[in-house]
């Protein structure tokens, strides 16, 4: 039998913790909330952005002129 490719549920909570932990960031108990909010969604854009399926011939703009 194959191995299947399947990736960890995201856990915003425990993202957290570990970023704060590696960062050796403290915060306000009361803002938890909100960042892993914010996580959720940024997880949720994060995974719209990796679905997207790119041709192999495709290249990112070279130059960028204003």
């Amino acid at each position: 039998m194959a191995a299947r490719d399947t990736k960890p549920a995201f856990d915003p909570d425990a993202y957290l913790s570990a970023g704060l932990g590696i960062l050796d960031l403290a915060i306000d108990p009361d803002w938890a909330p909100a960042i892993v909010a914010n996580l959720k969604v940024l997880h949720a854009a994060a995974e719209l952005v990796a679905s997207f399926l790119l041709a192999d011939e495709a290249e990112a703009a070279p130059v960028f002129e204003a």
